[in-house]
């Protein structure tokens, strides 16, 4: 499993970039009710950035912030203590000091942080205790559809009619196909709302085709 003990498993920046925007997708097709998405992702954050957010809606976060000189993470459970920042941060390039000592990561609080860039790959800084959780919050970023669709069949399908989802149709969107009605009526019978989810994808930047 990743976790800031073991970042092997975790893909280079531009991959990364790719299955977030997977998961955002994935999860605008689950749940047309932004309120109770887990995975959003904006590639117009700023205009050099695009930023990619995990949340249960319970207090647990991260935040993946995207940018030219490559990437970095910021996680947060609420049942862990918040370590010292400035060693968690050690190390950590200056592109990514605004976004790690700014707002939201400000307000939201930090229990683990890894960055990445082409020259030096996925680093941390200094971790006061090895469980910081981060396991939790990565595991996700494994880039096996398994991964989503084990989640998402408990989480959005639980005490409901539907269809459990297919880990091959969550491949197809993994592998950046573009997003189509019957391949949307796969994945979620109950969704009628294309117009929705038409502005949602273009949001996301997929690629898509509804004709």
């Amino acid at each position: 499993m990743i976790s800031t003990l073991d970042l092997s498993r975790l893909p280079d920046a531009a991959a990364l970039q790719r299955l977030c925007q997977s998961l955002a997708v994935l999860d605008a097709v689950n749940s047309p009710d932004l309120e109770f998405r887990y995975y959003t992702y904006s590639p117009n954050w700023s205009e050099t950035e695009a930023l990619f957010e995990m949340s249960d809606g319970e207090g647990d976060q991260m935040l993946v912030l995207f940018r030219p000189e490559g990437c970095c993470i910021n996680g947060f459970l609420s049942q862990y203590d918040q370590p010292d920042k400035v060693q968690l941060t050690r190390g950590l390039p200056a592109a990514f000091d605004e976004f790690m000592l700014g707002e939201p990561v400000l307000s939201i609080g930090t229990t683990f942080c890894l960055w990445y860039t082409p020259a030096h790959g996925w680093q941390t800084g200094v971790a006061e205790n090895e469980d910081d959780g981060s396991e939790e919050l990565l595991s996700i970023l494994d880039g096996q559809p398994e991964s989503y669709a084990d989640w998402a069949n408990e989480y959005y399908l639980d005490e409901t009619e539907r269809e459990p989802i297919d880990t091959n149709d969550v491949a197809r969107i993994y592998r950046h196909e573009p997003l189509t009605k019957a391949l949307v009526q796969a994945l979620n019978q109950e969704l009628d709302d294309w117009v929705m989810l038409e502005t949602d994808v273009q949001e996301i930047g997929y690629p898509y085709d509804f004709s």
